[in-house]
């Protein structure tokens, strides 16, 4: 079903089935499969493929030569029935591929509002981002990533599979990230390692004195205190029950599975 405001360039393909909702634009030579739904106002700029069991939100910009919904690159998919979800108000540039997820993986490869995915970005199958997430040119989510709103991901990265980043997270160009990352850290190296509070991009999201503080000292007690996690949780958790922004640290650490980075 296509809506009559949609605008659909004679050179483009979009199979019987798809559905294409009101004012969306699909530019020269785009391939658009009849499983796909394309929400409102979303535009397709050229040679954007969009594939598979693919729901595209409202008011995305997808640049040309964008590849989503693909079958992914795991071994054990064998043509199951999965999906790719994206949200509204997406940037999504040249070249970025989104591959759907696996049945191992939940099915579903996630992403939510307001992400900027820049050039040459590659984002595997079952990944879950959230929302206002930026990913700088050449930035490589393996499998199974979890990316929490507000991430920062430098040019030239890659992070692990399965690997959960917090909240507020800055991780440098170059980065390999192999182990999960705490919120509202600041990371970089190969492997990656923490470099302090990500203070000013606390301060331009509009935290006050006191709870950036507060999350300074969860800093310390995580990385300075030279106690276990095991031996911080509970204080940390106390600190949670009053403080909002510390509640980011107890439900990261309730999904952290492959150990933080040190």
């Amino acid at each position: 079903m296509i809506h009559p405001s949609a605008k659909i360039h004679p050179a483009a393909l979009v199979e019987e089935g798809a559905i294409i909702g009101e004012e969306v634009v699909i530019g020269p030579f785009c391939i658009v499969e009849g499983s796909v739904e394309i929400k409102a106002r979303t535009l397709l700029k050229s040679h954007v493929v969009v594939r598979g069991d693919t729901i595209i939100g409202e008011d995305n910009e997808i640049y040309q030569f964008a590849s989503i919904g693909e079958v992914n690159q795991d071994l054990k998919y064998k043509g199951e029935a999965t999906k790719t979800i994206i949200g509204n108000a997406n940037r999504i540039r040249e070249h970025v591929t989104i591959h759907r997820g696996t049945i191992q993986g939940g099915g579903i490869t996630r992403i939510g509002n307001n992400n900027l995915l820049m050039i040459n970005v590659h984002v595997a199958h079952d990944c879950q981002i959230k929302n206002n997430c930026i990913l700088a040119n050449n930035a490589t989510l393996a499998g199974h990533v979890e990316l929490d709103d507000f991430v920062i991901v430098g040019g030239m990265s890659a992070i692990h599979q399965f690997v959960v980043v917090g909240a507020h997270v800055m991780l440098g160009g170059g980065s390999m990230v192999s182990q999960d990352v705490p919120p509202y850290v600041m990371a970089q190296g190969n492997h990656a390692r923490p470099f302090g509070v990500n203070l000013e991009g606390l301060k331009r999201r509009g935290f006050d004195k006191p709870t950036m503080h507060a999350i300074r000292n969860v800093y310390k007690m995580i990385y300075r205190s030279g106690k276990t996690l095991d031996e911080v949780m509970p204080e940390i958790e106390q600190i949670a029950e009053t403080d909002s922004a510390i509640s980011f640290f107890t439900d990261f650490f309730k999904r952290s599975t492959r150990g933080i980075i040190r």
